[in-house]
């Protein structure tokens, strides 16, 4: 598949919904359990899907399309355990759906050309990456992040489903 913005958008635009459908309502088990020592919970997840619609995505593209300094900052992958303290998931949900909104609103006006996509910015461990990539790349994280999400909530079970786990990808992997 060839990257379109359109289509791009269409992932993204969905992503809080589909997240606030699977987690809204649920119980802490299901929400604050994770895959063992060094892991994160659904909880952990939206915390940092926060963070990175705050400090990774619109930041960067703002970089790759301005006429100064291209380099990236370093993104800190684990910065949603001190910002998420406290909060309960209905405020990181709605937290989510209000700074994506921002994010498309902010995405849409820049009215992104062809010649935009293959502009380029430093990431400080990649070095020179387009905004094509990078835009993907939000699409590609959102994605991983939802599957993540469903195998920790399906290893909860990952004794309780007895002999059919040997049918079940998600519980071995």
């Amino acid at each position: 598949m060839v990257f379109k913005l359109n289509e791009a958008m269409e992932v993204l635009e969905r992503t809080p919904i589909v997240i606030e459908q699977l987690l809204g309502g649920l119980s802490g088990d299901w929400i604050m359990h994770n895959e063992g020592p060094e892991t994160w919970s659904p909880y952990d997840v939206i915390g940092h899907l926060i963070h990175g619609e705050k400090t990774d995505w619109i930041p960067r593209l703002d970089i790759i399309l301005s006429g100064g300094n291209k380099t990236f900052a370093p993104y800190d992958r684990f910065a949603q355990f001190n910002e998420s303290k406290g909060k309960s998931l209905q405020q990181l949900l709605t937290e989510f759906k209000e700074v994506r909104k921002q994010n498309m609103t902010t995405l849409k006006s820049k009215k992104l050309t062809d010649a935009d996509f293959s502009k380029t910015g430093i990431h400080p461990a990649f070095g020179p990456v387009t905004l094509k990539e990078l835009l993907a790349t939000w699409v590609a994280h959102d994605l991983s992040h939802i599957n993540q999400i469903t195998r920790v909530m399906a290893k909860q079970y990952k004794t309780e489903v007895g002999p059919w786990k040997a049918y079940l990808s998600v519980m071995n992997k």
